[in-house]
């Protein structure tokens, strides 16, 4: 080869320099590698040189080095006392509605019904999800609530999730209840059991909380929710399908807009204050069940 010979390349990675030499050679440009215990470099005839850094810039230009996603760091908050409360909640409304406390018929004043709802009876949407046909009904509720619920507080915060999932679980009664026959009834928090589910999806997914690499990872909180749902979702006779689909659905919308101001979120009035709300929501939505 030619003695006086001109340095195009240098580098510490051999397949970097490995890969610019098929450059070379796909042109037919004379090169030689040069390698030591370091760094390997390709050097071409001076009479190449000028054509070899121009075809290597090009190169360089079509494909730039690869960038690996920036990790996003999750602050994980104490979801414990949204949890506590949730548990709290359903189990007193149980016992309260077993013994009619108060004088009052819990079920016929809470239910959703499509009738009473279309005649302006929102709140049905809120306390429906308080009330369970029985014990079994109570006990799974809990179990899943507690334990998506838990998921859910640590992403978001105890008060800000469980305020975002009583929200998603009234939407989603509302949009059941609007596709079902206006004859439509029925009990029970897993319509926010699957708010819970669909909002960790949501969030996890928006927020790319997930290596986002490759596609597979970047749906994989959204396929993984849908396949939690149709596991646990769908089995028995008595099973809401459609309230469980519009909870799951409508907790998936509010993770998705809670997602772009997760940093926000961990500031302790945010979730003294959407606790509060959330408390203040199921509370007043009972005392214009007893009142109407």
């Amino acid at each position: 080869m030619n003695d006086d010979m001109r340095l195009v390349f240098e580098s510490r990675n051999r397949r970097a320099c490995s890969d610019r030499a098929l450059v070379l050679a796909s042109l037919q440009i004379p090169y030689e590698i040069v390698d030591d215990a370091t760094s390997c470099a390709l050097i071409v005839p001076a009479a190449y040189s000028a054509r070899a850094m121009d075809q290597l810039m090009r190169y360089d230009d079509e494909n730039p080095p690869y960038v690996p996603p920036r990790q996003v760091s999750i602050e994980y908050q104490n979801a414990l006392p949204g949890v506590l409360a949730y548990v709290i909640v359903i189990c007193a409304v149980a016992g309260l509605a077993s013994r009619s406390m108060f004088a009052q018929d819990w079920f016929a004043a809470g239910r959703v019904d499509g009738v009473l709802i279309r005649a302006g009876e929102w709140w049905r949407t809120v306390t429906a999800l308080t009330l369970h046909s029985g014990l079994r009904h109570l006990v799974g509720n809990v179990v899943f609530g507690a334990l998506f619920g838990l998921f859910a507080g640590r992403l978001l915060g105890p008060g800000v999730a469980w305020l975002a999932i009583v929200v998603a679980a009234a939407a989603g009664n509302t949009l059941n209840m609007l596709l079902l026959e206006a004859s439509h009834r029925s009990v029970g928090a897993s319509t926010a059991v699957f708010a819970a589910l669909g909002l960790v999806a949501g969030f996890v997914w928006r927020g790319k909380l997930m290596s986002q690499d490759r596609w597979p990872y970047r749906v994989g909180p959204i396929v993984g929710g849908f396949a939690l749902l149709m596991y646990t979702g769908t089995g028995g006779p008595n099973t809401d399908i459609g309230a469980h689909l519009m909870g799951f659905l409508g907790g998936l919308a509010a993770g998705i807009l809670l997602s772009p101001i997760r940093e926000k979120l961990a500031r302790p009035n945010w979730q003294r204050n959407a606790g509060t709300l959330a408390g203040l929501v199921v509370a007043g939505a009972w005392a214009l069940a007893f009142l109407t």
